[in-house]
């Protein structure tokens, strides 16, 4: 009898899987704050089952340190954000290489200044190839199903902050 640990990060076939889009938003206190929306896309369940997709996707919100519902307390995630030049990736523990995100000047400047973005997690595929409609729409299908996990990511742990996120000190 052989026994195949499960990994403790996500799976190579979750990570090349991944889709993601980024945009500046505002927070409940009416400041501006980055939002990171991550799915898989459809190739993901292809040879699969939707419960076999929405599981790994559950292990990756777990390796991410656990994201929660949108009428839970939105956890603060580890420094799993990096900023490099103009480039922004999320780090995933237990994942071989680091997610770029796609940026745009003004949102990398965003995640730079206030060190931390909303992570939201997509239980349900959406294509890489959607457009800003396809992408209110699948959120406001998914928000009303509860089929999305949240977030705060950050660049840096809450204590680098001597005056708190977002502010110059």
């Amino acid at each position: 009898m052989s026994v195949l640990p499960t990994p403790p990060g996500p799976e190579l076939r979750l990570m090349v899987s991944l889709a993601a889009w980024t945009w500046p938003g505002t927070r409940p206190d009416g400041g501006e704050i980055a939002h990171i929306l991550i799915t898989h896309t459809p190739a993901l369940t292809g040879s699969g089952t939707a419960k076999t997709a929405e599981a790994r996707m559950r292990r990756l919100s777990a390796a991410l340190g656990g994201l929660t519902g949108a009428r839970e307390v939105v956890p603060e995630l580890e420094r799993c954000l990096q900023a490099v030049g103009d480039q922004v990736l999320l780090h995933i523990p237990g994942a071989s290489r680091r997610l770029r995100l796609p940026t745009r000047r003004a949102w990398g400047e965003l995640v730079a200044r206030n060190g931390e973005a909303v992570l939201l997690l997509g239980l349900d595929p959406l294509p890489q190839s959607a457009d800003t409609a396809q992408i209110d729409a699948y959120l406001d299908v998914a928000l009303a199903a509860d089929r999305v996990l949240f977030g705060r990511a950050r660049t840096r742990c809450p204590t680098d902050f001597p005056h708190g996120p977002g502010r110059n000190g």
